[in-house]
């Protein structure tokens, strides 16, 4: 086309990007407006539906490009994608099968991590919880949702009790759990890992239990401003929850059931 019309390939292009950015101008304009008028909760699948409905007709592509290259995107925290492929390395049997019951301390711990909400940003919480006594044995704050964060959780909770027996760890299939590091560290440790199955939250209930308690009886009345308020706030909580909150079952707080068995 450039030779038949004796035009240089360069004022062709520079053509079709003037084009392009007068078009633009105005389809900008529009996503600007239906930003406006969503309070900037819509991604560009559902601009491209907006715009449709009033007969603006433009390919869902050409809408993404535009608010990638204008900073026009939803401001809608998207859902982090946590799990990393190449840590997929482990699977373990579930060996709790979901009996919550232990004879002894240190005989079934179940960990998992939940995260608390500030407004200064997103904290990480790692337990483990002893089944015996509903105890927490150890506990760890981060903000950021990593392997190390578990890996600390699980030394801390080591280098406290004196396991001489086999110990269970039971845990979900997150990646932190089934990565070569968490493989190693309980090898070392002598424990034995258990995992609930895929996408089965009641297999690890008594950890998921812990954290509705804790949400619901500390951080939702006191609403965490920061992330250090979050973190005495669950600093205090845990202290009082192992040894002065009252379990309606045995009518015991988990450090007098261990005394006792002790």
């Amino acid at each position: 086309m450039c030779s038949f019309f004796h035009v240089s390939r360069s004022g062709y292009y520079a053509y079709l990007g003037r084009t392009e950015s007068t078009t633009d101008a105005s389809l900008v304009q529009l996503i600007r407006q239906c930003r406006e008028e969503t309070d900037r909760t819509y991604g560009y699948r559902r601009i491209g539906l907006w715009l449709d409905r009033r007969e603006c007709h433009v390919n869902h592509k050409r809408i993404y490009r535009i608010m990638q290259k204008y900073g026009l995107f939803s401001e809608v925290r998207r859902k982090r994608k946590y799990q990393q492929m190449s840590d997929q390395l482990h699977r373990y049997p579930n060996l709790l099968n979901r009996d919550f019951t232990a004879n002894r301390p240190n005989e079934k711990w179940v960990t998992d991590i939940s995260y608390i909400g500030t407004k200064q940003g997103t904290l990480y919480l790692s337990i483990i919880r002893d089944l015996f006594d509903n105890s927490i044995v150890a506990y760890k704050t981060g903000t950021e949702q990593t392997i190390n964060l578990v890996l600390q959780t699980v030394h801390m909770a080591q280098e406290k009790e004196a396991v001489a027996a086999e110990l269970q760890l039971h845990s979900d299939q997150g990646f932190q759990y089934t990565s070569q590091a968490y493989f190693t560290l309980t090898r070392d440790y002598g424990i034995t890992p258990s995992m609930s199955r895929r996408g089965n939250c009641y297999d690890n209930a008594m950890a998921e239990n812990f954290f509705g308690i804790l949400k619901s009886e500390c951080l939702r009345r006191h609403k965490p401003q920061s992330i250090a308020h979050a973190r005495q706030l669950i600093d205090n909580f845990i202290f009082f929850y192992n040894n002065e909150r009252i379990q309606l079952k045995t009518k015991l707080t988990p450090l007098e059931k261990r005394r006792q068995f002790m």
